[in-house]
């Protein structure tokens, strides 16, 4: 417990400093975190052998996040002053990125034949675009108009949704919601956690109106908090089903008491998408 305590203000005060400095310092640490999760990935899913540290498949998918990240950041500093252009921009070299993953990993599967199975280049594919590409929205809703409050609320529909949720559950909760794949999480305790997300994101709108007048966005915020706190729930259920059908405990052995970093962020790799597409929709684009 102790450990874990320890790691977990670590955690929070990584993200708060990094969320503080965004730009090439954010990147740069979801760039790190992504390859990470990756290799983990790799390790739980079988196209990366126990023991084995990098081959064809990895090689490729860890090099397309390395160029995915730096483009990312080469648009910021190019169209950082015009977000409309930056998100255009940014959607399309995404599309692109994942499109070439996709053509290399076969490219490898056919050159190589048969050294992989099918499923090891379909576990590859699936692991980047779930790891590098859906972590990079971490970054990319921080470089959104207003996205310091669009990065914190990340973190309030997954951190302070499983916070609210466990002190439902504990208190209220009684019907299960996923018996087989998380037997503790309840539909109390879900409720919980959605109404948790969706005052803190109210008063998130609240710091923001105070810090920025023309920040009016209660109801954009409270849209936000809910659904993306009921999209982190999935986000956790789903890295549930992954570890149980592999056979794992946790991804890893990174963090002391939390596991590896897809232990960590697997509510976030689905919030962080939803956050900045409905960012781009209810705020808009327009630069403060």
């Amino acid at each position: 417990m102790k450990q874990r305590v320890i790691s977990g203000v670590i955690i929070a005060a990584v993200i708060v400093c990094f969320g503080l400095a965004g730009g090439y310092p954010l990147a740069a640490l979801m760039m790190i975190c992504s390859m990470i999760g990756y290799q983990e990935l790799g390790r739980a899913a079988g196209f990366l052998e126990s023991g084995e540290k990098i081959n064809i498949l990895t090689g490729l998918a860890l090099g397309a996040t390395v160029i995915y990240y730096t483009g990312l950041m080469i648009l910021q500093s190019r169209w950082g002053s015009a977000p409309d252009r930056l998100v255009f921009a940014s959607d399309l070299f995404t599309m692109m990125i994942i499109v070439t993953a996709f053509i290399s990993q076969m490219a490898a599967y056919v050159f190589t034949f048969p050294k992989y199975k099918a499923e090891q280049v379909m576990a590859s594919f699936f692991s980047f675009v779930y790891a590098p590409v859906l972590l990079s929205f971490v970054y990319r809703s921080r470089a959104l108009p207003y996205g310091i409050y669009m990065y914190a609320l990340v973190f309030v529909c997954s951190s302070v949704c499983d916070t609210c949720a466990l002190a439902a559950g504990v208190k209220f909760g009684k019907h299960k919601m996923a018996p087989v794949l998380s037997p503790k999480k309840t539909v109390e305790g879900a409720i919980g956690g959605v109404i948790g997300s969706a005052l803190c994101a109210l008063l998130l709108s609240l710091l923001a109106k105070r810090l920025n007048p023309e920040a009016d966005f209660g109801v954009q915020f409270l849209i936000i908090g809910t659904c993306g706190s009921l999209v982190g729930m999935v986000g956790d259920l789903a890295a549930s089903a992954i570890k149980r059908n592999h056979g794992v405990k946790d991804y890893g052995n990174l963090i002391p008491g939390h596991g590896g970093i897809m232990d960590r962020v697997d509510s976030i790799l689905f919030t962080a998408p939803l956050i900045y597409i409905l960012g781009v929709f209810l705020l808009g684009t327009a630069k403060l």
